[in-house]
This record gives structure tokens, sequence and C-alpha cells, in this order.
């Protein structure tokens, strides 16, 4: 069975985390025997509260997955039952991913995986204004979001691994290098454009842009899908590059410049993984280990109203049983507070979408 564990209201008050009261913790439904994950959730401008998630027998290979979603109504306790979301026949819906726009559009982001590889993922998109009503959103608008990475994506791959690559790791004759491998999968138009997938919440610039944060199962890299038109279209950046990285989180440092901390399912020790973009998220440095311990799970960062960073993350690198919560006041610099969620030996508390209420 699985735990569907929303961090919902943590970033309220920040010293109810770390100060003599007890967080809240609420289940949107009773435990039952379905497969449950990757939650994402979103405030309304009514105060509602809005989550989501992709349910079904299994993940990727199992083609009865949806998306559901439950509301938590302002001033409420109690969470609806769960409805539909989305549901595209005969493939597996998975990774949604909600936001609201400047003009508080609601758009809810997901991927179907077609023929049960990760690799071969379509981005699929619905947006609405009318999201008040009971159950689920009335969706006004549905399309797909197609990403064209052109040579420069093969281009920067290419120098990356050629500054950065590893010759110590173990190869072959007839088995060629991580770093070449890779390489000549992303001179291959067919594989760059496809297999990008959702999992945290976008950033919005001061000018407009937002920044839609993406991962590839078959490269582990980064990318991440910039709409300067309130998310009307959308273009690729120059990929996120590094061993094993996914599933980037986005912040953006008072200077302007974002920083990506990533999922590290390359080599040991596990460590989150972090890049850095100076030019508006188009172009970002090589993602490197932090000392920031990771299992090979999702994360999510995000600022918080005071300007300190709170991180919600699985917080040691031998599994999913620990979820903690950590606050920066110096942009990562440090982490100095740190309290744990859940840690349970055995359990598996993983896929966190954290927001701070209004």
């Amino acid at each position: 069975m699985n735990k569907n564990l929303i961090i919902i209201i943590l970033t309220i008050f920040t010293f109810q985390i770390f100060g003599q009261n007890d967080f809240e913790e609420e289940l949107i439904f009773p435990f039952q025997t379905q497969h449950v994950h990757s939650s994402s959730i979103v405030e309304l401008p009514n105060g509602d509260l809005l989550s989501c998630w992709f349910q079904g027998s299994g993940e990727r290979k199992a083609n009865d997955v949806v998306i559901d979603g439950a509301r938590l109504r302002k001033g409420q306790k109690k969470w609806s039952k769960p409805f539909l979301m989305a549901d595209t026949p005969w493939q597996p819906d998975c990774n949604p991913m909600m936001f609201l726009n400047k003009n508080n559009k609601l758009f809810l982001v997901w991927i179907a995986v077609q023929s049960n590889r990760w690799e071969r993922s379509i981005l699929k998109v619905k947006t609405t204004t009318n999201y008040t009503k009971e159950g689920a959103p009335e969706w006004e608008w549905q399309d797909i979001i197609l990403l064209k990475p052109g040579e420069e994506f093969a281009k920067r791959v290419e120098e990356q691994f050629k500054e950065f690559g590893r010759e110590d790791l173990a190869w072959a004759e007839y088995a060629l290098p991580y770093e070449e491998m890779l390489i000549k999968a992303a001179k291959d138009p067919k594989k760059r454009e496809t297999g990008w997938m959702t999992r945290t919440h976008p950033v919005i610039l001061n000018n407009g842009k937002i920044l839609l944060p993406l991962y590839s199962d078959g490269f582990n890299f980064g990318l991440i899908a910039i709409s300067k038109d309130d998310g009307k279209t959308w273009k690729p950046s120059l990929p996120i590059i590094g061993r094993g990285l996914n599933q980037p989180s986005l912040i953006v440092r008072k200077d302007g410049s974002i920083d990506a901390y990533m999922r590290d399912d390359g080599d040991e020790p596990g460590r989150v993984l972090i890049s850095h973009s100076n030019d508006e998220g188009y172009s970002w440095t090589y993602g490197q280990k932090s000392d920031i311990p990771n299992p090979g799970a999702s994360l999510e960062v995000i600022k918080l109203k005071s300007g300190n960073w709170l991180m919600v993350n699985n917080d040691v690198d031998d599994g999913r049983y620990s979820l903690a919560v950590t606050i920066s006041d110096d942009e990562g610099k440090s982490w100095k507070w740190k309290r744990n969620l859940e840690n349970t030996k055995g359990a598996s508390f993983s896929y966190p979408s954290v927001i701070q209420v209004k």
C-alpha cells in the first residue's frame, strides 16, 4: 500500500516547523491497494487547495494508470473524494504537475507514456479558468507540448562531457563509455525531442517568463521548457548535464540567477546535484554533487516569503524511509535547520510537492 503524502501547509509559519508546535499531517484518502505516486499541489485564488497524483496498478508498464485529484476547501479539514483529472485511453498517465500563470489560469501538465517506456513519453497539458466548482476543474483547452532541441543540444552535451567527463570508470572495447553513448544519442533528433517529463513546480520570473523544469530518463539530463507568452508556446533550454542527474527543482537567487537542485541517479555516494544558470534558465553549468544526501529520489526547493529557502527531501542515501524539511538563510550555502517529517525503516515517503500558501 502507498501513502500519498502531500506537503501542504508546512510553510505558512516557518517557526512552527522548528519550534515547539507540531506540524499537521493529513491523508487525502485512506490507505488503499493501488499504486499512488508523484503528487502535485496548488493553492487556488479563493484559498482552496487542489492536489493531483497518478494512480493505478503500477507505473509505466500499467495501462490503467490515470491522473486523479482532490480538493480541500478553504477553512475545511477534510479533503473531497478523489476525482478523475486526466486519462489517455490505453496509455499510462504519470507525473502530473499543476501551476497557475500570472493571469490565474490553471495548468495541468503530465506525461502519457508511449510504448510503456519513459523515454518515449509525450508531454500533455490542460488549462482552464473554471476550477472553483465541486469535483474536477472544467478544462477549457487540451494539447501536447512539443519541444525541438536542436544541434546546439548535441554540441553542449559533447562540450561538457569533454570538459567534465570521467576516465576512471570501467569500460570495455565492446562497450562505449557512458559519455560517448550519450553524445551519440544527443545527435539523434528523435531521441532529444521525446521523453521529457514533469515533476516539480515551475518558477515564474519577474519579467513573466515561465521556466518549467523537465527531465529525461533516456539521457538522465534536465531541460527547461521556457514560455515568454504565459504558457501558450514553449521553447527548450540547453540541457542540464551531469552523471545521472534527474528531476530538477528550480529556485531564483537574489541576483536573478537560478539554481537547479536535482536527484542523483549516478555513481555513489548519492548526493543532491546542483547546476546554475546566469541567463534566465537557458544555459546551465555541469551538474555537480553537493554534500546533501540523496537516495535517488525527487526533492523540491522553494523560496519563502521571508527570503529563506526551504527544501523537502529524503535526507539519507540508503532509501526513501526518511523525509525531512530543511531551511537555509544563505541561499543554499548551508542548511542550518532540519526537522524530520517521517523516519520509519522499511517504509517509503517520497516525491514531495511543496508550496507556501498566502
